[in-house]
């Protein structure tokens, strides 16, 4: 999934970007209000780790800007504002969760997994799907009882379908789910994770649009007569 994380230290910002990308998240970086701005303006995003001390303002403007435009993506504030009143008036002024600084990257990617998870509307932390069972937090991935190897992106690509089966993803949603800015995309890239998979799933596991995207079905389609 991909994440927009707002913060203008250049070091704790590298350090976040390369432990949110080792724990599965594809990831955007902004130093400033404006560019978040235009960024949450240009992109869908599944969380933004928002930091409230920025070059040109405070994160709660933004934060509040976005709760009165009706946005329901979920904003984790990282700030070393760590008083109980700035923690209040952040939840209150719209934020889903609150990490103070200094902190650990692992409860910082377990926060980002619980606030995604409840976006949409999973109380549990695995995802179950026709004989296979996904475990983000850990990314296992258990196929009618074995374990399958599965390489980051590879993992990234069949968790983003079976979160939504039914619902067609096109190749431009699913490379937006796995690369970030700074990302080389291969022109190829989705297709041969699909391929990989399938190979791994069975080739009837992911149904292929021509020319749409990719989805899952409940059930295994039917072979046309």
């Amino acid at each position: 999934m991909r994440l927009l994380v707002v913060e203008d230290d250049t070091v704790l910002a590298d350090g976040l970007v390369a432990g949110l990308k080792i724990a599965g998240f594809a990831v955007d970086l902004v130093g400033t209000l404006a560019d978040a701005r235009h960024a949450l303006h240009g992109g869908e995003y599944a969380a933004v780790v928002l930091d409230l001390m920025l070059p040109d303002g405070s994160g709660l403007d933004l934060l509040s800007e976005e709760r009165r435009g009706h946005s329901m993506v979920p904003i984790l504030l990282l700030t070393a504002r760590d008083q109980v009143m700035d923690r209040v008036a952040g939840l209150d002024a719209g934020a889903d969760d609150y990490l103070g600084k200094p902190f650990e990257l692992e409860e910082l990617a377990a926060r980002l997994r619980a606030l995604t998870r409840r976006a949409e509307g999973r109380a549990e932390a695995m995802v179950t799907f026709r004989g296979l069972t996904l475990y983000p937090a850990e990314r296992r991935a258990v196929f009618e009882g074995r374990d399958l190897s599965l390489s980051r992106r590879e993992y990234a690509v069949l968790l983003a379908l079976v979160e939504r089966p039914g619902r067609v993803l096109a190749k431009t949603d699913l490379e937006d789910r796995l690369y970030g800015w700074g990302d080389e995309i291969e022109s190829n890239a989705v297709e041969v994770h699909i391929h990989h998979l399938r190979a791994k799933l069975g080739r009837r596991f992911i149904e292929t649009l021509r020319g749409i995207g990719y989805r899952v079905l409940p059930e295994e389609p039917r072979p046309c007569r």
